[in-house]
């Protein structure tokens, strides 16, 4: 359930796109790799910067990946963050 809500609180709350403000603005896709024994907690957009909050991995944490996209007004998919954790 919290990881449900937290992807819904990510999506909600991002504006997509990838490679900062370029594919922001223009649509693409953009890949964040995590550096090993990090676990995403939250990702947001602050103008043009993406921003990401992590916490160490605890022992039963699994490497997960996520993917946040970005539907525009008009329904059409315009971007993606794929973010992939390492244990």
């Amino acid at each position: 359930m919290k990881k449900a809500i937290l992807v819904l609180f990510i999506v909600g709350t991002m504006v997509l796109g990838g490679c900062n403000n370029g594919v922001k603005e223009n649509g693409g896709t953009m890949e964040l790799n995590l550096s090993k024994g990090e676990k995403l907690v939250n990702v947001t957009w602050s103008d043009s910067n993406l921003w990401y909050l992590t916490k160490p991995m605890i022992e039963n944490d699994k490497a997960e990946r996520y993917e946040f996209k970005e539907k525009s007004n008009l329904g059409v998919s315009q971007g993606k963050v794929i973010i992939q954790e390492a244990k």
